[in-house]
């Protein structure tokens, strides 16, 4: 463990050099190795469904469709925040806590960049299937290949200038101490509270950006699930209606997962409300990974298209298979 303490770089006008990632307290050193190795796990299975979704999608031209589009830069923006985070918390309990300055605001850069590609992608998933449901007849004129490349493309650049802003003012300001990071990566909550200066308009100008960037696509998605629960109520056909409410149950259930407990923490953490170092950092990390590692679940394997594509190529695979073990009567009588 490094010897920094809070009170380091008190009397220093330049930015420190390093920062110290505290992650979980009361861990005992002897179960660091245990610990990380638990992450690498999870980054491990983060990483499998999130590249399997775009490689099969990638290599399946019949699901090269606007929704598997969508579906592709989500698994982009899953991977990215777990590769942005998790190999970095892997070392803090492999190797060292210590991460340099650049560094963590390097991180903090990505971790919210791609948290808000997210937001912004869930939003753009809940058009599609409010235009799939409440106007089907004139889904494939407005929801095409090419309208939605250019959202994505759109949601992606705007979601890089908004962090770059964030960070820019974040750096605007002097780290000269303390050093210590209460949480397992940089931030920006955890770090702009390290600053020697007064932060009350980086604080207020960044809440109301992240309230946006929740927000608004949020009340989109309630907006449009509302209009869907009402137009599938309307269905006539039972099982049409139990079938739809089964499709969008799991997807329900990750946006509330992703966007309630981020708007608790964020106004908990602006309004001064204090909760224990190590339930806050399990919290995030729950709505953080969480969603990363199921929405290949819950979006493509759940999805009927890819359902019946992965079984009928491993039904090719096992014909294959089946006829090159099998030894023809020509053979045997040799």
């Amino acid at each position: 463990m490094s010897i920094y303490t809070e009170t380091l770089y008190k009397n220093s006008t330049a930015n420190i050099p390093e920062f110290v990632l505290e992650g979980f307290t009361g861990i005992p050193a002897k179960y660091y190795g245990l610990v990380g190795t638990f992450f690498f796990f999870i980054y491990l299975m983060l990483a499998s469904g999130n590249v399997f979704i775009l490689v099969f999608v990638a290599c399946e031209k019949s699901l090269q469709k606007p929704t598997y589009i969508i579906f592709c830069n989500l698994a982009i923006s899953d991977l990215g925040f777990g590769t942005t985070t998790l190999p970095g918390i892997i070392a803090k309990y492999w190797m060292s806590e210590i991460i340099s300055f650049n560094g963590c605001f390097t991180q903090m850069y990505f971790v919210h960049y791609f948290g808000t590609c997210t937001s912004f992608l869930m939003a753009l998933m809940a058009l599609d299937r409010f235009v799939a449901i409440c106007n089907p007849l004139r889904y494939p004129v407005l929801i095409t290949h090419t309208t939605i490349v250019i959202l994505c493309s759109v949601l992606w650049i705007v979601s890089l200038l908004i962090l770059g802003v964030i960070t820019a003012y974040t750096l605007s300001v002097p780290y000269c101490g303390p050093n210590i990071i209460r949480h397992c990566y940089c931030d920006h909550s955890s770090v702009r509270n390290l600053a020697c200066a007064d932060i009350t308009a980086i604080k207020d100008t960044t809440f109301a950006i992240a309230m946006t960037v929740l927000w608004g696509p949020l009340f989109y998605i309630i907006f449009s699930y509302v209009a869907i629960i009402i137009s599938v109520m309307k269905i006539s056909n039972k099982g049409g209606r139990y079938k739809a409410f089964l499709t969008c149950t799991p997807q329900l259930f990750i946006i509330c997962l992703y966007y309630l407990p981020r708007t608790f923490v964020y106004i908990a953490f602006n309004v001064g409300f204090r909760v224990e170092s190590n339930l806050r950092i399990a919290v995030v990390m729950m709505y953080s990974l969480f969603p990363s590692l199921i929405n290949p679940l819950i979006y493509c394997f759940r999805t009927k298209e890819i359902k019946e594509t992965l079984t009928k190529k491993l039904k090719q695979r096992q014909v294959r298979l089946s006829s090159a073990f099998t030894i023809s009567p020509e053979v045997l009588c040799m």
